[in-house]
């Protein structure tokens, strides 16, 4: 278990970006590896037709430049560990947890329960009643289902159609 005491939240800065990025990677790549038998070849393709990699690189990167979406870092001694995104829709009086990734070193320890926790009050602050967070359906955002779950969110069905042209 992580000792939590030394364990920091801190604004994200531009500096961090490299760690955050290369920390992206280490955390999705076991999700899309799992995600790919779930998903027609034809979808896949047409979202990642380089990899999934350079489209993952590509959106975190964009995502931390956003200037509406809040960004908070787990660090310990200086070492970015995890980080949450979050956004304000006032219009529907919610908060948005826009994107939340962990260290695959540091997972299963309550960093992410802490992030996610971190961003709620964040939201509850902001003065918005509820808070949202998306994931896949697949095989490999399970364990994201999972914690969202154990968390205490409910789900929304939604279901999203492709067809081949």
């Amino acid at each position: 278990m992580t000792d939590k005491a030394d364990l920091e939240i801190v604004p994200y800065a531009a500096a961090m970006k490299p760690d955050i990025l290369a920390l992206s990677m280490r955390t999705w790549e076991p999700v899309f590896r799992k995600m790919k038998p779930d998903v027609q070849a034809y979808v896949y393709e047409a979202f990642y037709p380089d990899g999934w990699q350079v489209r993952q690189r590509a959106d975190v990167e964009a995502y931390l430049d956003i200037d509406d979406v809040q960004t908070w870092v787990a660090v310990r001694a200086a070492t970015v560990l995890g980080y949450v995104g979050l956004r304000l829709h006032p219009e529907d009086r919610m908060g948005e947890i826009f994107i939340l990734a962990v260290d695959p070193d540091h997972q299963r320890q309550g960093i992410g329960a802490m992030l996610m926790a971190f961003a709620e009050r964040q939201i509850r602050e902001a003065g918005m009643g509820m808070v949202m967070v998306e994931t896949g359906g697949d095989t490999g955002h399970q364990p994201a289902r999972a914690a969202y779950e154990a968390a205490g969110y409910d789900r929304w069905p939604v279901a999203r159609y492709f067809k081949k042209l």
